[in-house]
């Protein structure tokens, strides 16, 4: 070892920094796990914002209602999927766990209910979610009252239209115009809402803004805008404004890298270190090994060499975008271990004919296959490594996109994940 290398110790080492890799730092030092988390930027940034369990099912492409009747349906349609295998309680404990710990670190989120809520994507269509942030809360009441809307979008700001959020919700709202304002201090040029939210968090940038808004407005008591609204303190920044305005206002999550997710990913990496959690962001781990002391990461930094020594460690490394399965011309890997990934045969079984084929891509029900504890298994079922767990949308047998479960899969798996950590931790 290097005389420059830098060790840290922990009981439970978490690889990525996704929803599934924050969720499982939560749930671990929750339980007072001595954590260390470590990933590069993960694809937290690229979310909405949105917490969904389960927004359809595969055999019933339209929208799922009551989420938790549909995993009873996804246990009988598909028992391998990760949801399948999970108690229907457990999962609840999960979302619960999960959001309020979120809520109390200063983003606040909905409660998980019994039934999905109608969010507004973008581009103006709907999308089912079990939790979302409160300050996007009035959106998909005022959709569902029919209530009189004016939706903003801001000059110079692409990704977000106005005018498309409502040429696609008319049909259904028709009390819903658009307006386009000049953001303030951004009167030229290309804006952008990462610099927008930052902005909004200056008193002065929020009065003024208020005041557009209020003219905006025309009689309607409601307005939707582009997430924005502040990066640390959206709750605040969000009723600061309703209180100026006197409007009832909601966000709409933009197209990514998005305001919501990057709130997220700032918060926890603020908010871990203080929790005693040992974090190195923005890092990727170079080798993982398993030795008789226990698992052993090695990475390295600007300035050099990093170790950390754990005794269990929870894989989390996402799909393709965030790195965790690679692809090449003839198979689908994983990234870290070469674990075994279940896929097709064939790389010309990875597609459909039709890009829309609404039975949807083989390839992406790829990943890495687990036992009921989430640990990765070899071809033949053992166990790769007692002390190895997985979690998040890496796992096997789903398709997130078309189910629209990637958090529900990301949260519950972690918690199921870190519990068994616990239970060899203890042991």
């Amino acid at each position: 070892m290097s005389a420059t290398a830098r060790d840290h110790w922990c009981d439970l080492a978490v690889i990525g920094s996704g929803i599934a890799g924050f969720a499982a730092s939560i749930f671990a030092t929750n339980r007072q796990i001595a954590t260390a988390q470590v990933g590069n930027t993960g694809a937290i940034a690229y979310t909405t914002g949105y917490l969904d369990l389960l927004g359809s099912l595969y055999a019933d492409p339209n929208p799922l209602v009551n989420p938790w009747q549909g995993l009873a349906h996804l246990r009988q349609e598909e028992p391998h999927h990760p949801l399948s295998r999970l108690p229907v309680e457990l999962i609840r404990q999960a979302f619960n766990e999960f959001t309020t710990f979120v809520t109390n670190a200063g983003i606040g989120y909905t409660p998980p209910g019994d039934e999905n809520i109608t969010a507004l994507t973008p581009v103006g269509t709907g999308k089912q979610t079990l939790c979302l942030p409160t300050t996007m809360a009035a959106g998909p009441l005022a959709l569902a009252a029919r209530r009189a809307a004016v939706i903003v979008d801001f000059k110079g700001l692409k990704g977000f239209s106005g005018r498309q959020v409502v040429a696609n919700l008319r049909h259904c709202w028709p009390e819903l115009c658009s307006a386009r304002l000049t953001f303030p201090g951004m009167a030229r040029g290309e804006i952008y809402p990462e610099v927008m939210a930052r902005a909004l968090e200056v008193a002065g940038t929020r009065r003024e803004l208020a005041d557009q808004l209020r003219q905006a407005a025309a009689g309607a008591g409601c307005v939707g805008l582009p997430a924005v609204l502040g990066m640390h303190h959206p709750d605040r920044v969000h009723q600061e404004l309703e209180e100026l305005s006197g409007l009832t206002i909601f966000e709409i999550p933009t197209m990514p890298p998005s305001v919501p997710g990057i709130r997220l990913r700032e918060m926890f990496e603020q908010l871990f270190p203080q929790r005693g959690l040992t974090l190195i962001p923005q890092q990727k781990v170079d080798r993982l090994s398993f030795t008789d002391d226990g698992p052993l990461l090695e990475l390295a930094d600007n300035y050099g060499p990093v170790t950390i020594r754990a005794k269990a460690v929870l894989l989390a490394t996402g799909r393709f975008l965030s790195g965790g399965l690679v692809a090449d011309r003839n198979r689908i890997s994983e990234s870290l271990l070469q674990l075994p990934v279940s896929q097709p045969a064939e790389r010309a079984e990875w597609y459909r004919q039709q890009y829309t084929d609404r039975r949807g891509h083989p390839i992406h029900r790829a990943g890495i296959e687990v036992d009921d504890s989430c640990r990765p298994v070899d071809r033949n079922g053992r166990v790769v490594d007692p002390r190895l767990f997985a979690a998040g949308v890496i796992l096997a047998h789903q398709d997130w996109i078309r189910g629209r479960c990637g958090a529900g899969i990301a949260i519950a798996t972690a918690f199921r994940a870190v519990a068994a950590a616990e239970q060899l931790l203890r042991r």
